[in-house]
């Protein structure tokens, strides 16, 4: 395995074919996730089988009720703007944080590349974390933030599915303990532990301005058979979908938690 690491975040991984993978590679691969937040792997041109079989060498797969699944594949889902009249909307967030422990990993493998735009943009909370002014640091130190479900049908969930989660504003990272800023999109925060409402939702919009500046930004530029894996504890993403030409057509699938060597008692 050959790692290449990429500014301000990322790495390009080369030496790994998409698949079933030995534990060996797993936990290489786990490793530059922690530290590199993204994982690029080029020209792999596979199908679901092996994308499938590549999310499973991680651990059990999850799903977002609501999403679309890809037709003989529930535990993929896709990912399209195809008949669509607008464009799908994205902002910068983490995967179903509303969930007591949400997915570990998220990948995405390149089905159609619209010939203009459709990056998928990520920022390092890392970075966000390390740079954040003194006087923010001190007042998040602490302090947790009630995520909640959105933009999913009401009836579509089901009485055991979780709606909403609390997590540390600073998160350490369930294998290296390294903390990271962990916020989502604010619709989605609702509350910070001691504070009222105002007080809270301010805070949140300076932290997420903060957390997803440009400095702290890698756009990912799609090309046939990409397949791109991140770290959902350690990296804020979000689509492009503002100049796109031509389809774009992702299949996407989630890794449940980090695997046996996260920390006991860390938030996954």
């Amino acid at each position: 395995m050959q790692i290449q690491p990429l500014e301000p975040l990322g790495a390009v991984v080369s030496g790994v074919d998409v698949g079933p993978l030995q534990a060996d590679v797993v936990a290489g691969l786990r490793a530059a996730l922690a530290e590199h937040g993204v994982v690029v792997l080029p020209d792999q041109h596979v199908d679901d089988d092996a994308f499938l079989a590549f999310l499973q060498a991680f651990g059990p797969l999850t799903f977002t009720t609501g999403e679309t699944p890809v037709e003989g594949y529930p535990d993929l889902n896709v990912i399209s703007n195809v008949g669509r009249v607008e464009p799908p909307r994205s902002t910068f967030h983490v995967d179903s944080s509303y969930l007591s422990t949400p997915p570990a990993y998220t990948a995405l493998r390149a089905v159609e590349i619209p010939s203009q735009g459709g990056e998928t943009v990520f920022t390092d909370q890392y970075r966000a974390l390390e740079t954040l002014p003194a006087d923010l640091r001190e007042r998040v130190e602490g302090r947790t933030v009630r995520h909640v479900v959105t933009g999913i049908d009401p009836g579509l969930l089901g009485p055991d599915d979780e709606t909403e989660a609390e997590h540390p504003v600073v998160r350490p990272h369930p294998l290296t303990g390294r903390p990271a800023l962990f916020l989502t999109t604010p619709k989605r925060c609702a509350a910070v532990s001691g504070l009222a409402d105002d007080e809270a939702a301010e805070l949140v919009g300076e932290l997420y301005a903060h957390a997803t500046d440009e400095a702290h930004a890698l756009a990912h530029r799609w090309a046939p058979g990409d397949v791109v894996m991140w770290d959902n504890a350690c990296v804020l993403h979000r689509g492009d979908h503002s100049v796109v030409v031509g389809d774009r057509v992702m299949h996407r699938g989630m890794v449940r938690d980090h695997g046996p060597d996260a920390a006991d008692g860390v938030a996954r």
